[in-house]
């Protein structure tokens, strides 16, 4: 845990190296796997829509290959951004192309028929998410009602952007979901009691986002790890829009000094690979 976050230091400094290769500022096992349960890809051949007078600049699946795949990064979630509003047809595109290893989160608007969810099911979509951080969403009873909705049809899980302290009035609602997922640890060091309490409920939540999070982000990770170590999954956030630094490879060894090499192991794959269910 933190407090041993020096003595790690040490042991990594002195054997790191062996059969191990560096990327940026981070030490990759080459042989390890990732899931990396949030990015965004970002291609202008599909439809892109300003949100609060922001449009992200193009992130191609090339792209994305080139930063990840030497961080041994294997699997993922495709996640639907504000920008991408309620267009499916990207989805539809990227996956068949990244292949079973690879699934989707989307957003789509209330009225969407069961025949489209299961169609989305068909082609990997295992999550819905609501943005609320971003203004797309007001109402928690309405998040609630469609969340429901589309996990008795596709098994979805719900996934929330939101600054958790704007969810504590909430809690018990969201909790009685089958299953929700909060992007970013919550956001910020006021919403992490609130954090915490999902988590006591069941509920996932994403080591994202670093560069955009206001908190004491290893402090975070020893809090939520010790109420349930299977709770956290690992994301690289990339392509980072909006956030005050883009992802690191360090971010990456940060996430195994805070926690050690098993709880690390269930944050940066089994985790993820037990609730996206893809074909690993």
């Amino acid at each position: 845990m933190v407090t041993n976050l020096n003595r790690r230091r040490l042991v990594l400094g002195a054997g790191a190296f062996t059969g191990m290769s560096l990327v940026g500022c981070a030490i990759v096992k080459p042989n390890s796997q990732i899931f990396d349960a949030h990015c965004h890809i970002i291609d202008t051949r599909y439809p892109i829509i300003s949100n609060q007078g922001y449009i992200p600049p193009s992130f191609t699946l090339e792209e994305y290959k080139a930063q990840t795949m030497p961080l041994g990064i294997t699997s993922g979630a495709i996640v639907s951004g504000s920008f991408h509003g309620n267009d499916q047809s990207y989805l539809r595109a990227l996956l068949p192309q990244l292949g079973p290893r690879w699934v989707g989160i989307t957003q789509v608007p209330s009225d969407i028929s069961d025949t489209e969810i299961a169609d989305l099911t068909l082609i990997r979509v295992r999550g819905l998410r609501f943005n609320v951080f971003r203004g797309r969403i007001d109402s928690v009873d309405d998040i609630v009602a469609l969340a429901t909705r589309v996990h008795n049809i596709g098994r979805w899980h719900a996934e929330i952007y939101a600054d958790a302290a704007a969810l504590r009035p909430h809690v018990a609602k969201l909790s009685k979901l089958p299953q929700i997922v909060i992007d970013h640890m919550g956001m910020t060091e006021k919403g992490l009691p609130v954090i915490l309490d999902l988590v006591d409920s069941g509920a996932k939540i994403k080591v994202t986002g670093f560069g955009r999070v206001n908190m004491n982000v290893p402090k975070a990770l020893e809090l939520i790890a010790a109420r349930n170590p299977n709770a956290l999954m690992f994301g690289t956030d990339l392509p980072s829009t909006r956030a005050k630094r883009p992802f690191e490879p360090a971010d990456i060894q940060l996430v195994k000094d805070v926690l050690g090499p098993t709880v690390s192991e269930k944050v940066l794959w089994s985790n993820a690979v037990s609730l996206y269910r893809p074909m690993v």
